[in-house]
């Protein structure tokens, strides 16, 4: 500051400088000749559209670390909640609990961006139900559907509509429905998210780590993640890093004790996974080292909703299912129980050995890798119906969140789910999760990917036996509960 001067202050960036912000981190620009004049004109105008369903998890700071970078290039961003989708989603969530959940969405992440420093003052919310059930809207969709091909629109829904046995009449009209928001939002451009597949398996595996979530559940959901010593293919806590971590901050800080090299300081993510491939880093060292960044991004988030309005609006948008209030002494509950498939955390396991039960001869005693630090023990009774050297090194389809209960004397952390004919009663074989999956890679049920799974099922609750009633396997020999398919990432199981 010059003596009785103003302050000095820092040019606006250019529209090099912009474009270059906007861009980074992107793997497909399009139009970026359109783009560029557009910026030596004037602001540019974005959106970006979520449908606002399951809770929000750390790994929506995905897009929000690219939703910061617009922000900070003086882009007006529109974030759409897609409130209509979301409600034709099989017509799960009803009206009343998606306006407290789009609610629950513009506030939570308002707080992520203010606790990575973005201004919000070019940051707005509209809601699909502001102008998608209009006259005018409706018009526009039925004219688009006389002009569209159908080869077009299969075209252009392929990377974003799920790839499903059964496929609905609504893949096909996405991608117009997205070409009309542009329309409708007057915006030049749209952030379409990229399938961060390992970034939201990591999610997955770690029960989702939800933004809110007090420190030591923190600890707890990372002391699970699958963190393989020198396996950098399919590491969710590397890919969270890599995503995450050094797009917000560009760089990583690896802590540990002196004896072991003392903290490292990486400024490139390649040095990182090099120094992971070699085991120069520790499993043990790289999940410490998340926790305390990933808490330093969760504080304020946590700060924000410890207000009593953000905590009965978290509470109301969604209600924890196997909180259901009682029913008085003499009357019956107007409430049931939400009995839901996503309350199963079944996963894809590894049989890593195999040996008889000492005192039960009709029982294995199975050590199981689910993608945790250590395999766990399952006591099952399959010695009559599948030999030993058969489930030695198998992938089973296993169920890990029922109550461990001692079974002559060993105790069985879960269950290897099973199909059985009743023709043939002596006919019973282990469910078959696809190849190439992983150990600890989640299973769902088609439709029911987006719920969280019970910390444990009660066993007064009788939840899994309430939902095995209607297991059943497919004429084509496909696993499936009320005609829905059970499902990885990378196919049905069978």
């Amino acid at each position: 500051m010059q003596p009785g001067g103003a302050a000095a202050m820092e040019p606006a960036p250019g529209p090099q400088e912009k474009y270059e912000l906007i861009t980074r981190n992107l793997q497909e620009v399009l139009g970026e000749d359109k783009l560029m004049d557009i910026l030596k004109e004037r602001e540019l105008k974005i959106y970006w559209g979520t449908a606002t369903t399951g809770k929000p998890h750390v790994a929506y700071f995905v897009p929000m670390s690219k939703i910061a970078d617009f922000l900070k290039a003086g882009c007006e961003v529109t974030i759409l909640f897609a409130d209509l989708h979301a409600y034709l989603d099989n017509m799960k969530a009803p009206w009343d609990l998606l306006e407290l959940r789009s609610r629950y969405y513009e506030n939570v992440i308002k707080a992520m961006l203010e606790s990575i420093g973005v201004p919000l003052e070019k940051l707005k919310f509209v809601r699909g139900t502001d102008y998608q059930l209009s006259k005018e809207y409706t018009l526009d969709v039925y004219r688009l559907s006389s002009m569209v091909t159908q080869h077009d629109a299969k075209k252009a829904g392929a990377e974003v509509v799920k790839e499903v046995e059964h496929p609905l009449l609504s893949g096909l009209l996405y991608p117009s429905l997205q070409a009309l928001d542009e329309e409708y939002l007057k915006v030049d451009a749209q952030f379409g998210g990229v399938d961060q597949r390992k970034i939201f398996t990591f999610a997955e595996k770690d029960s989702k780590i939800d933004l809110l979530d007090r420190k030591e559940d923190v600890k707890k959901k990372l002391k699970k993640a699958f963190c393989e010593p020198g396996n950098v293919e399919n590491n969710g806590v590397l890919s969270f890093i890599k995503h995450v971590l050094f797009p917000l901050k560009s760089e990583f800080v690896v802590l540990r004790e002196e004896k072991w090299g003392g903290n490292k300081t990486y400024t490139a993510y390649e040095a990182l996974e090099k120094d992971f491939a070699e085991q120069a880093v520790h499993p043990g060292d790289l999940k410490n080292s998340v926790e305390v960044a990933l808490n330093k991004l969760l504080d304020p988030i946590r700060e924000k909703f410890n207000s009593p309005e953000l905590k009965q609006l978290t509470n109301a948008a969604y209600p924890n299912p196997s909180k259901a209030k009682p029913a008085e002494k003499g009357t019956k509950n107007s409430e049931p129980e939400n009995v839901v498939p996503s309350r199963l955390d079944i996963r894809v396991g590894k049989v890593i050995s195999v040996e008889k039960h000492p005192d039960a001869d009709s029982l294995y005693v199975e050590k199981i890798d689910v993608g945790e630090p250590e395999p766990r023990t399952v006591v099952s009774g399959l010695v009559q119906f599948v030999p030993k050297e058969q489930l030695q090194d198998r992938l089973v389809v296993l169920l890990c969140n029922l109550k461990p209960q001692k079974m002559r004397g060993v105790e069985s952390q879960g269950m290897v789910l099973c199909a059985s004919s009743l023709e043939e009663p002596r006919l019973v074989e282990p469910l078959d999760p696809p190849a190439g999956c992983c150990a600890g890679e989640r299973v769902y049920v088609e439709g029911y990917e987006g719920g969280q799974p019970d910390e444990e099922l009660k066993p007064k609750k009788k939840v899994f036996e309430k939902l095995q009633a209607d297991f059943r396997v497919s004429e084509d020999c496909v696993a499936q509960w009320k005609q829905r398919n059970f499902l990885t990432k990378l196919g049905r199981v069978s």
